[in-house]
C-alpha cells in the first residue's frame, strides 16, 4: 500500500478506525472524512503514529447532507493527485424515524445516499488513478430486507431495525450497479458484511435500541476482526480483479435474492440520482 491513498468515512471509531489504521501500517496515506473534531484529531494522531511522514489528512462533513457530502468529495477530488481506493463505511441505526434538513430520512441519507453521494464525486478520480478499489460495508442486517420504491424515506411506517435492513441491502444493490457502470475503467467495487461487532454502533440509536445494543455486544466479535474483510478487500492482490461481490470473512457469499436483483439495483441507483440532483437544484435555487 505504500504510494497508495484510501478516502474512508467512519474512520474515527470501530471497524473503520481499526481498518485505516491498519492500512496506514501498510504504508498506505489516509484521507477521512469526519463530524466530530475531537474525534477526527485523535484518529489522526493514530494514524499518524500508525504511519508516520505519510500526510494523512482529515475533512469534516455531517454525511447524512448530501449537500455536505458533496462539498467534502469536490474538496477531495480537487486536493488530492490521485486516489487509489474509498472505503464508504460511515453508518447508524435509529430507533425512531429522524428527517434531515434536506428532508430525507436519516438512515437512507446516512447509510445509503452519502455512499452513492461520495463515490460520484470521487468516481472521476478513481478512475484517472486506476487501478483502484471502493469497498463500502454492508450487512447480513440485509436478509429479509425489500425496498418500497414507493416509500425510501419510511414514511409509512418505521421500524429501526427493518430500516436499517432495508438500508444495508441498498449498499449491496449500490455495489452491484456501480461495478456494471465502472466495468472496464480499472475500478473494483465490492461490499462486505463486517460481522456483528462490538462497537459505538447503536449507542446512540435512542430508544430501547440503545439499552439493547451494548448488551448484545458482550458476545460480539472485536472490531480487529470486523475489520479484516475491509483491510482484504482494500489491499490484497487476491481480490484485484472481483468485482461487483458480497463478502463474508473474506470468501464471496450469495446475499439475498432480493439483493441480486439487477433491476431492483438500476432503479434504485436512478431514484437515489434523482434525489441528489433534486437537492443540487434546491441549493442552487438557494445560492
Amino acid at each position: 500500500m505504500k504510494g497508495k491513498t484510501i478516502v474512508a468515512t467512519g474512520a474515527t471509531s470501530g471497524i473503520g478506525e481499526v481498518a485505516v489504521l491498519a492500512l496506514a501500517g501498510l504504508g498506505a496515506r489516509i484521507v477521512f472524512i469526519a463530524r466530530d473534531e475531537a474525534r477526527a484529531q485523535a484518529t489522526l494522531r493514530k494514524l499518524e503514529a500508525k504511519g508516520p511522514g505519510l500526510g494523512h489528512r482529515m475533512h469534516f462533513a455531517d454525511l447524512s447532507s448530501i449537500a455536505e457530502t458533496r462539498k467534502a468529495g469536490a474538496a477531495i477530488a480537487m486536493s488530492e493527485p490521485r486516489i487509489d481506493g474509498l472505503i464508504n463505511n460511515a453508518g447508524a441505526m435509529f430507533a425512531d424515524r429522524r428527517v434531515t434538513p434536506e428532508g430525507l430520512e436519516l438512515t437512507f441519507a446516512l447509510n445509503h445516499m452519502a455512499y452513492f453521494v461520495l463515490t460520484e464525486a470521487l468516481r472521476e478520480k478513481l478512475i484517472a488513478s486506476a487501478p483502484a478499489r471502493i469497498v463500502s460495508t454492508s450487512s447480513t442486517a440485509h436478509q429479509g430486507a425489500n425496498l418500497d420504491f414507493s416509500d425510501l424515506q419510511s414514511a409509512k411506517g418505521y421500524s429501526g431495525f427493518k430500516v436499517y435492513g432495508r438500508s444495508k441491502l441498498a449498499n449491496i444493490l449500490f455495489t452491484r450497479e456501480l461495478a456494471r457502470r465502472l466495468a472496464g475503467t480499472g475500478v473494483t467495487a465490492n461490499c462486505l458484511h463486517p460481522g456483528f461487532v462490538a462497537t459505538r454502533f447503536g449507542h446512540s440509536a435512542g430508544g430501547w435500541t440503545a439499552r439493547v445494543v451494548p448488551f448484545l455486544q458482550a458476545f460480539a466479535i472485536s472490531p480487529e476482526k470486523g475489520a479484516d474483510t475491509i483491510v482484504h478487500l482494500a489491499s490484497s492482490p487476491e481480490v484485484a480483479n472481483t468485482t461487483g461481490a458480497y463478502f463474508v470473512k473474506r470468501k464471496i457469499v450469495a446475499p439475498s435474492r432480493a439483493a441480486q436483483d439487477d433491476a431492483a439495483a438500476k432503479r434504485l441507483w436512478e431514484a437515489s440520482e434523482a434525489i441528489a440532483q433534486a437537492q443540487s437544484q434546491k441549493e442552487g435555487a438557494a445560492g
